[in-house]
């Protein structure tokens, strides 16, 4: 094995895990960087399969409230709501994912400048949700001293402040919204986010859906194109696929602890702007270099 190759694999592996739960496309990344790489994978396996290290991250992370939710399942219809949402949720992107598979790996996987542009315009789409979701102070009456005044109080312009009670008609129209994440470089948890927050969420309630959400379409997928690729896989593939793991799964587990702090302190926009910088830069790198 060519240690280079297992050099570029861990680069990727890294990147995939600071990616994958942020709205900035992990799949647009892999791509893009493998493009300059020169690394390819069998039917660009490798990309899908090491994302199995991002699903255990954070499967360890909310597996106290994951083991909560089984618990209260039987006879909880808040818990039987909040599953049955996540799976409705799940299902367009598994269905609409399954029978356009060749189409996408074939060439929308297989087209750099397509994965440019989505980052882009995912880019503007986001910095705009972002803006509009700022939060309005609203005057509130001061009368703690002896002149009496008005005080700015923030107020967030939300309806839905938890992610594990989103009605389930929001759920599916954010599964839909989850469904333009099929084309690389859109970016799934800026999809679903996007979705949530036009529905109402607050920021951090939306980040966190599309975790919960993370945990069923990103085994569906890795589990689909193990299936798909099964007899072209070979040794040096696993050895690549390990080692992307293992870095995935470090990184993604530092980022699923801190994300949705930073996220209710900066919102979306700084992950707008690096969508837009990398998207400029990917663009300019194909346009000149192929």
């Amino acid at each position: 094995m060519d240690l280079m190759r297992l050099f570029e694999a861990a680069l990727l592996g890294v990147v995939e895990g600071l990616t994958e739960f942020l709205p900035v496309s992990s799949t647009g990344h892999l791509l893009l960087l493998g493009h300059f790489l020169g690394f390819e994978s069998t039917g660009k396996t490798f990309e899908v399969l090491i994302q199995l290290g991002a699903i255990l991250a954070i499967l360890l992370v909310y597996s106290g409230r994951l083991i909560n939710v089984a618990v209260r399942l039987p006879g909880d219809p808040a818990a039987r709501r909040f599953v049955l949402g996540v799976l409705i949720a799940f299902l367009p992107a598994a269905v609409i994912g399954a029978a356009m598979h060749g189409f996408i790996k074939q060439v929308l996987f297989e087209t750099p400048i397509v994965v440019c542009i989505a980052l882009i315009v995912g880019g503007l789409v986001l910095l705009w949700v972002d803006m509009r979701h700022q939060p309005q102070v609203i005057p509130v009456r001061d009368t703690s001293g002896p002149v009496h005044g008005w005080q700015g109080e923030a107020q967030p312009d939300v309806a839905y402040d938890d992610a594990m009670r989103f009605p389930l008609g929001m759920c599916l129209v954010i599964g839909l919204c989850q469904c333009l994440a099929l084309i690389p470089g859109v970016s799934r948890s800026g999809s679903t986010i996007v979705g949530a927050l036009l529905l109402g969420a607050s920021k951090r309630a939306a980040a966190e859906f599309s975790f919960f959400l993370a945990m069923p379409t990103m085994a569906g997928a890795f589990a689909y194109d193990l299936y798909k690729n099964r007899a072209a896989l070979n040794f040096d593939d696993a050895a690549l696929i390990g080692v992307g793991f293992v870095c995935a799964f470090l990184t993604a587990l530092i980022v699923v602890r801190f994300v949705l702090d930073f996220i209710s302190r900066h919102g979306f926009a700084p992950f707008a702007w690096w969508r837009l910088i990398i998207g400029a830069a990917g663009l300019a790198g194909v346009l000149v270099y192929g």
